[in-house]
């Protein structure tokens, strides 16, 4: 009896392998449908995770064009997919450059209303690129993280900024261990995002802040 048991348990073991959980949702793997990002890409990971799990969209089906600067717009619905806020209950933010058909209009209305974004009086400009200091605090508000109260950091450059607050949501980033920045001891706050980075900021923030979102078969 005792070595049917053993079997048994073993057969348990393995069922359960063969079925990977990923964010509640049983997968065999990820595929990457993206020509334009290859394994050798420190970005890969992310990019073809998330995809996966429906939180970022390709430029076109076959390419991400991880180099091109990411959007304002698209930071807010990768986000609100993230965060899982496309609330069609949202008041309208009445940006005149959003209107109700805008793909993006769900994601913003939602953010807008939860307090993560805003704009620019009544415009938000979508299409407008943004930096890696605003994504800071559109991830530490966002995913509810502890806010540091230092203002000073490992980065030469952004102790140099005379925005406080800034400084404080970059080094949440730091401590939830979201970004190490683009060196050592350089940050690039006001460099322009890129798509690919928008990826791994925000797989990154899953991650730290969630225990059931795994990645299985990616290297």
């Amino acid at each position: 009896m005792k070595k049917l048991f053993n079997v048994s348990i073993l057969t348990v073991v393995l069922v359960i392998i063969s079925s990977v959980i990923v964010s509640g949702h049983s997968v065999q793997a990820y595929t990457n449908p993206f020509t334009d990002v290859k394994e050798t890409n420190s970005h890969a990971n992310a990019i073809v995770s998330l995809y996966n799990e429906g939180i970022i969209t390709g430029v076109t089906s076959k390419t991400y064009e991880p180099s091109k600067s990411a959007t304002r717009g698209d930071a807010a619905l990768y986000l609100a997919n993230a965060l899982n806020l496309q609330n069609t209950t949202a008041p309208n933010p009445e940006f005149k450059d959003v209107p109700t058909t805008s793909k993006y209009y769900k994601a913003i209305a939602a953010l807008n209303k939860a307090g993560i974004v805003n704009g620019y009086g009544d415009e938000f400009r979508p299409n407008a690129t943004l930096t890696r200091s605003q994504l800071a605090k559109m991830l530490t508000i966002g995913f509810e993280l502890q806010q540091s109260t230092t203002t000073k950091t490992k980065f030469t450059d952004v102790n140099k900024l005379t925005d406080t607050a800034t400084k404080k949501y970059i080094q949440t980033l730091v401590d939830y261990e979201i970004t190490k920045g683009t060196t050592a001891t350089t940050f690039s706050p006001n460099m322009k995002l890129t798509r690919a980075q928008l990826a791994t900021f925000l797989y990154n923030a899953i991650q730290a802040t969630s225990d059931d979102f795994i990645v299985i078969g990616i290297e």
